[in-house]
């Protein structure tokens, strides 16, 4: 979304060369065409799930591109009343854009621009048809806890088709999360801890003797731990059987959506434009899609941006090829987090 100020002059002839046959871009792509997509995983030793995407970087000296950085954080948090906690756990985003991504902008301007891109991820991936199954703890008892997962993007670098990097970022860093897997625990004070007390250094022993009314044979009973977690009957807290960053995969990985912006200028629409395109598109359209299975889909959300107005005719046109597309990079997007994840097991058995 950063915008480049261009004469009607320049916006014409960028319109020109878009309806023209053949089409016309100012780097030679086709209209269909995205620049060169960058994704890695695991960029943040600390975070939970990490992921880097870029889009349009050169290979060569690696500048220019859209780059945005997403990292996910686990926090356990209490299910009371009056309490922020949820039944099941929730899920919660926020955007920052670096100034140096958008150094035209006044310092209220990036913060409109960070709450507006913040109230579209958090919306988009806090609905309830996408929430993940594994985020509860200690689930139906008046101890219950709960996961409260953290999505933070950082938008490094923003050279047009911000949001669809935004989402190829939450997405991967998503598919990167690991939730720890939680044993539950119950703490139970000896049955014979007031005997103890109250005789002294008689302890376990003189308290079963004087029970059994028999002073000449001490039996020791046997000690029992007061931390015990088999055949719980009530929950009282949980501990971590693995380290912090391993556990199972967040659940609901296939469902989380892909991002596709159609720029619309008169009757053409193009894919993933730069900031000079976009300034001299009248009209943009954002389709959020979640794809289930390769059979599946599931229209997620959508936003137009601009003072054009697309017909009901127009609008089912775009929905059908914004299906093409995103069904396009949830493919290819799943095939590079598959090749992430098995490097990441054979970095892993090497030691």
């Amino acid at each position: 979304m950063n915008s480049t100020l261009l004469s009607k002059a320049e916006k014409s002839y960028i319109q020109a060369g878009l309806q023209s046959t053949p089409p016309s871009r100012g780097d030679g792509r086709g209209l269909a065409d995205y620049r060169a997509i960058a994704l890695e995983t695991g960029v943040a030793p600390l975070a939970n799930g990490s992921a880097r995407v870029s889009i349009g970087r050169s290979p060569h000296d690696g500048a220019g591109g859209t780059e945005v950085l997403a990292a996910s954080k686990l926090e356990v948090e209490s299910v009371e009343p009056g309490s922020a906690g949820v039944e099941g756990g929730r899920v919660s985003c926020s955007v920052t854009c670096s100034p140096a991504a958008y150094p035209h902008l006044t310092s209220s301007a990036l913060d409109d621009l960070q709450h507006d891109l913040t109230a579209l991820l958090h919306e988009s991936l806090s609905h309830p048809s996408l929430h993940p199954r594994n985020l509860g703890i200690l689930r139906g008892t008046k101890h219950a806890k709960a996961w409260v997962l953290h999505l933070d993007a950082v938008v490094l670098v923003d050279s047009g088709n911000v949001c669809d990097a935004l989402f190829m970022a939450a997405r991967a860093a998503l598919c990167d999360t690991r939730v720890p897997r939680t044993r539950s625990v119950e703490y139970k004070a000896r049955r014979n801890a007031g005997a103890a007390a109250a005789g002294g250094g008689g302890g376990v022993v003189g308290a079963s003797a004087a029970a059994k009314g028999q002073g000449d044979m001490d039996v020791d009973e046997e000690a029992v731990s007061g931390f015990d977690t088999r055949q719980i009957q009530s929950a009282t807290d949980f501990e971590l059987p693995d380290y912090w960053d391993e556990g199972e995969p967040l659940d609901g990985r296939d469902r989380w959506p892909i991002c596709v912006t159609l720029n619309v200028v008169s009757n053409v629409h193009f894919l993933d434009a730069s900031t000079q395109e976009e300034s001299a598109t009248p009209l943009r359209l954002l389709l959020l899609f979640a794809f289930e299975s390769t059979q599946s889909v599931k229209l997620q959300g959508m936003r137009t941006l601009g003072s054009s107005e697309l017909t009901s005719s127009q609008l089912a046109d775009l929905l059908k090829a914004g299906e093409k597309y995103a069904r396009e990079i949830w493919q290819s997007l799943n095939a590079k987090l598959t090749e992430e994840s098995l490097a990441k097991i054979k970095e892993r058995n090497k030691f």
